[in-house]
């Protein structure tokens, strides 16, 4: 929880500028700069450029509006996805973990002679781990959206200079005397559905590199296939035991391997965030959309009757991956901006 929170504090500035060009506010104007092909485009404000805005309008601390929902959404979100991953695993803690949902000693041989091994992480494994991750996010994600929602109207609140969302507690209140409960789960759907579609996407693909690429390359390699029979030299001349087997290149080979899944894992769990970023960009918008804040109010963006509505009109206007840089943003053709 103190990590979660100690990297919380450190990427609100981050969060704070993408939010606010989610919502399509862009308070400087375009400049004439260089892409990364050395080409002359006008680009819009970065986030440094964009951060600097904001501590010269609010000051530093300016940067940290919204940071006390967020650190509850956090920590409660932490507790409840623990919680409910241990009761739907109760062996949870009682075996060591050995790297996820992909152990890396599958290259090892049970026996001599066997003539065909079983993957350590099967395809019904991983479905079940998706299965009790995906319960344990979506418990999290319900319980901490009114927490959500408050962050980001407390960011948003920077376009209009309100002072409407001042409190955590005045905002909950504030949201159930306007909106009632469904005022706190306002953007709850496109965000779940982006969180599950984005954790299947990651799992899947990961098993089937470290199944079908990672494991089958090495379990090929020399060091995996030398099986008994006499001895073998090693790395030092020295004779290997364990019926033959090269012990210091395999392990070398098994923590190649390992290294590579957690590659894998993260090119995986990026790409699968660019595809579901739509989700988080409707979600975000349908937080704030229509809430009394300037932000949530056209020009920056109409009344939508529904998320699906939001996520139509984005489509058609070509905003579906805005926010999703805060670097070489370029102005697109044909396009409307608003700014000071």
């Amino acid at each position: 929880v103190l990590l979660g929170s100690g990297l919380t504090v450190l990427s609100q500035p981050l969060m704070y500028v993408k939010v606010l060009v989610q919502v399509g506010y862009e308070p400087l104007p375009p400049t004439l700069g260089r892409n990364i092909f050395g080409r002359q485009v006008y680009q819009l404000p970065g986030l440094f450029s964009y951060a600097k805005h904001i501590v010269k309008v609010d000051g530093r601390a300016g940067l940290f509006k919204g940071l006390a929902p967020r650190l509850c959404s956090s920590a409660i979100g932490t507790v409840v996805h623990s919680k409910v991953l241990r009761a739907s695993n109760p062996t949870l803690g009682q075996r060591p973990l050995s790297g996820g949902l992909f152990p890396p000693d599958s290259c090892f041989p049970l026996q001599r002679g066997a003539s065909k091994k079983e993957p350590v992480s099967s395809l019904e494994q991983v479905l079940k781990e998706t299965s009790r991750e995906m319960v344990a996010r979506s418990a999290a994600t319900l319980i901490t959206h009114p927490f959500h929602v408050i962050t980001l109207r407390c960011m948003v609140q920077f376009i209009g200079r309100e002072t409407k969302y001042s409190g955590t507690l005045s905002a909950f209140t504030t949201i159930y005397r306007e909106e009632g409960i469904l005022g706190f789960f306002a953007g709850l759907i496109p965000r779940l559905l982006g969180d599950i579609l984005s954790l299947w996407l990651c799992n899947m693909l990961a098993y089937l590199i470290n199944t079908y690429a990672l494991e089958n390359g090495v379990g090929s390699a020399p060091g995996c296939r030398e099986l008994a029979g006499g001895s073998s030299r090693g790395v030092l001349g020295a004779t290997a035991p364990f019926g033959g087997i090269q012990v210091l290149p395999l392990l070398s080979q098994v923590s190649t391997m390992t290294e590579m899944k957690s590659y894998s894992q993260a090119v995986t769990g990026f790409f699968a965030s660019m595809l579901t970023y739509p989700f988080v960009l409707v979600s975000n918008l349908m937080a704030v959309n229509n809430c009394g804040l300037a932000g949530g109010l056209l020009p920056y963006a109409p009344t939508y009757s529904s998320w699906l509505d939001c996520w139509s009109q984005l489509h058609r206007e070509g905003n579906m991956s805005r926010g999703n840089s805060l670097f070489f943003r370029k102005v697109p053709a044909g396009k409307r901006y608003v700014w000071e």
